[in-house]
């Protein structure tokens, strides 16, 4: 009994550090970043969707998810991690709901993988375009609500513009970097699952 509870704490640990490293590596994905003018508007494509994908492929559901969130809980206390700076004032910015939609991204890309039960890369890609579509849903929702809605300032977004401008620009080079979240992952699986069961 005793050896059996050793060896759960020491897979906690090991979650536990993993879920830490993964958190740094989204800090790091956000400076991995190209900026696309499109008219009055300022679009980010950074790294950060592919290592939310890995961080549920490889850590499944639960630990993905959290290790987003203490990324995003260390950038709301201040510290610069995200994008464009950090602090509790970013949960007014519209873009912030693609960070929430990064945690989305990291649970359900994890969470199609536990319920399929296998790690094919056919099943690895079609988590990471179903972690993709949670976090542009995410990010889009939050979007609107907040252009039109709580930071109105005289102006609104439409939803053809909403799209042209937060989605068309970025879904296809996302979509690549969900392709290569998928090999990634499977490649480092095997190892990773060994480490942490």
């Amino acid at each position: 009994w005793m050896g059996g509870e050793a060896m759960e704490r020491r897979t906690g640990a090991r979650r536990l550090v993993l879920c830490g490293f993964f958190a740094a590596l989204m800090a790091v994905g956000a400076f991995i970043k190209i900026m696309i003018p499109l008219g009055i508007w300022q679009v980010t494509f950074s790294l950060q969707i592919f290592f939310a994908l890995l961080s549920g492929m490889l850590l499944g559901s639960v630990s993905g998810f959290t290790s987003v969130a203490v990324y995003l809980i260390i950038g709301l206390t201040g510290v610069p991690i995200f994008a464009h700076g950090g602090g509790l004032a970013y949960v007014m910015k519209p873009t912030f709901g693609f960070l929430l939609g990064f945690a989305a991204a990291a649970y359900v890309s994890g969470k199609v993988l536990e319920l399929a039960g296998k790690r094919d890369m056919k099943m690895l890609i079609l988590a990471g375009v179903l972690g993709e579509a949670a976090y542009y849903l995410c990010g889009l929702a939050y979007y609107f609500i907040m252009f039109n809605y709580v930071l109105t300032g005289g102006q609104t977004i439409g939803i053809i513009e909403l799209m042209s401008v937060w989605f068309l620009s970025t879904v296809v080079p996302d979509l690549i970097l969900c392709v290569l979240a998928s090999a990634v992952a499977g490649r480092l699986w095997t190892g990773l699952r060994d480490l942490i069961s």
